[in-house]
């Protein structure tokens, strides 16, 4: 650990010594069956050929009902964009721990480990900065980091109309407008992420990110080469294989109550890697607090909602037991499962 990273072992080791079985700092790595996700050139759907375009929409459909993940290509964000928006999310991580945790910047979002996890399996060994998408322009989040400002306005202006057009192809699969996506969805309760995932060679049972389901319409992430992002496929974890030209999209709760469970909200997690730190930005599309969220047709399998009242029992499940329990909370019949993991 460098001083730039956050005191996780401190954090888990107070955590962990309450708990038992004892940590196995010997365990070695299980090797987790690597998977391709689906690969979607998106250029197919500004094709002459109509046939072109819609296999490409049927591509985009298939893997959000199977997998809840795919990832594409062609997506509009230059490799040059990207590769600004790593060097300057590098460089912001890299400053001390203390100056991060204390000096306010990108609207004070600065988060590091599990504050609520109570037992050793819900801490995340890593530390992020969640920014509204309303505060990536405002100079005065930015500190020093002037550079910083001017790339993640175009990074996160590209990331929010890919994350639009996305999802009105996906609404429109399903018989509705365009314009679904854009009359749910507000720029003030969107935002960017970017998380750091420092090296852990204390054990392979330490999750960068515990599992769980994202509780928005609709993310992309745009990961580096380091790898560690598994998902849940057929009742079985799989290790998503990075692409260095794509970047990975995955449907969120949201999508899965509106689309009446078609489109699937997949558990997934991070794994942490013993030598190699890593880097990634995740952008998640959300609807205004009071948007209410409810089944695209009936009969629905879950009651309508609001999204602040799913935020708001998610924060309550996770802050009474460290769960979130999401959508099962709103079906129209039984409560379903527990699933682990305190992502918001």
């Amino acid at each position: 650990m460098t001083n730039s990273d956050p005191p996780l072992l401190n954090h888990y080791g107070a955590i962990f010594s309450s708990h038992s079985p004892q940590l196995d700092v010997t365990k070695n790595r299980l090797v987790i069956e690597e998977c391709q996700l689906p690969l979607i050139d998106l250029s197919g759907l500004s094709n002459h050929d109509e046939t072109v375009r819609r296999a490409c929409v049927a591509a985009i459909c298939g893997a959000s009902s199977e997998w809840g993940f795919f990832q594409v290509l062609n997506h509009g964000i230059s490799p040059q964009l990207v590769e600004k928006m790593r060097s300057e999310q590098v460089k912001l991580f890299k400053i001390p721990f203390e100056r991060k945790a204390s000096c306010g910047l990108l609207n004070n979002s600065y988060r590091w480990g599990s504050p609520r996890s109570t037992c050793p399996k819900q801490f995340s060994w890593s530390e992020a900065f969640h920014i509204p998408l309303t505060k990536v322009s405002d100079e005065a989040c930015y500190g020093e980091f002037i550079s910083l400002r001017a790339v993640m306005i175009e990074f996160a202006a590209a990331m929010s109309k890919l994350a639009g057009f996305l999802g009105s192809v996906l609404t429109a699969n399903l018989g509705h407008g365009k314009e679904v996506i854009k009359n749910l969805c507000d720029e003030g309760t969107c935002f960017l992420r970017l998380n750091h995932y420092a090296a852990c060679p204390i054990s392979p049972e330490i999750l960068g990110l515990v599992r769980h389901t994202d509780s928005d319409f609709l993310t992309i992430l745009c990961q580096d080469q380091v790898g560690g992002l598994q998902l849940m496929k057929d009742s079985k974890w799989v290790t998503v294989k990075p692409n260095r030209d794509a970047l990975i999209v995955n449907i969120g709760d949201l999508f899965q109550a509106w689309s009446n469970g078609v489109y699937k909200s997949v558990e997934h997690k991070v794994v942490t890697n013993a030598k190699m730190e890593r880097y990634s930005i995740a952008y998640f599309l959300c609807p205004s607090y009071d948007s209410s969220i409810g089944s695209f047709k009936e009969p629905s399998i879950y009651r309508k909602f609001t999204f602040r009242e799913y935020r708001d029992q998610v924060q309550e499940d996770v802050r009474k037991t460290g769960y979130k329990v999401g959508l099962p909370r709103f079906l129209v019949s039984g409560t379903g499962d527990l699933i682990t993991g305190s992502m918001e």
